[in-house]
């Protein structure tokens, strides 16, 4: 069966308000919810994921009334084409904040950004982009050491406060999230966490820097069906496939391992047993196919 969410889920998924989607229900037959055991409104996955490309269009000049009535492909390469300048003028701002050092500025704008897409959107095409950005900045000497920690800190706090708004809903899968030792960012576990929460998914955060036999003690203890890890560009290939076989080893096999990060996009040979996820839109994809396979859960 197809995933559902609830009204105030796809409120926080979307940045789309409780009573625009009761609008748009009587005044364009979109969306069409579901009704769960208590009658409330519940909403299909397919619908949502189209909410999400409506609310991006409307947020670069569209009108509802005249895309709500396209289909995913055809909303899909609107989006396209109107999405690339805009998000590269907001990148641009949030760039000149760090410079500024202006961190109570940089902090409202991400958290206007944060309202305005919703919390999917937001980790997808800003977050994301925005690392690179920051990093690439830093590369070429255009950041010092400490803008880039400016901006992380921001960051992290501002995800953290969206977490923290988020009704968990504790469905499947359970999914523990960590960092080996010496990987020290967050960023990209609090990144992850935010989409796995939007889903629905239980998490179950260790932070950053659990040795691996406390990841394997921890996975067992919470009876996670996931052991989701995170690593930076700075993770070393060897030491990154080195414990991910150590942790395979301890772990049941029905535990399954995802490893995520701009160092497994690089990297060039499979781990058995684990399952790498070179973006977060996949770690998504992952989530829907596994509830798909475990249904009866």
């Amino acid at each position: 069966m197809e995933s559902t969410f609830s009204i105030s889920a796809v409120e926080r998924d979307t940045g789309l308000s409780k009573d625009t989607l009761r609008m748009w229900e009587r005044r364009y037959r979109f969306p069409i919810p579901l009704r769960d055991a208590n009658g409330e409104r519940v909403y299909p996955a397919s619908q949502v994921e189209k909410l999400r490309l409506i609310k991006r269009l409307m947020d670069r000049g569209h009108r509802p009334g005249r895309i709500i009535t396209l289909n995913l492909e055809a909303l899909g390469a609107l989006a396209n084409e109107s999405t690339g300048r805009a998000e590269r003028r907001e990148l641009e701002i949030f760039l000149k904040l760090v410079k500024a050092h202006d961190s109570t500025e940089l902090r409202r704008y991400l958290s206007q950004a944060l309202m305005r897409h919703g919390v999917h959107r937001f980790v997808v095409d800003i977050v994301a982009p925005l690392n690179i950005a920051i990093g690439d900045a830093w590369m070429r000497g255009e950041l010092a050491v400490f803008e880039e920690h400016l901006y992380t800190e921001q960051m992290n706090s501002v995800l953290r406060h969206a977490l923290s708004v988020i009704q968990p809903q504790g469905r499947a899968p359970r999914v523990l999230l960590t960092t080996f030792p010496n990987e020290m960012h967050a960023l990209g576990l609090l990144m992850a966490e935010s989409l796995l929460a939007v889903e629905g998914a239980c998490c179950v955060s260790l932070g950053i820097e659990t040795p691996v036999a406390e990841i394997a003690r921890a996975g067992l203890a919470h009876r996670v069906h996931i052991v989701a890890l995170s690593f930076s560009s700075s993770s070393s290939d060897k030491l990154l496939a080195a414990g991910l076989t150590q942790l395979r080893a301890q772990l049941p096999a029905e535990v399954l391992i995802w490893a995520g990060g701009t160092a497994v996009e690089r990297a060039r040979k499979s781990i058995p047993g684990v399952e790498l996820v070179p973006t977060l839109e996949r770690m998504v994809e992952l989530v829907k196919q596994w509830r798909t396979l475990h249904a009866s859960i």
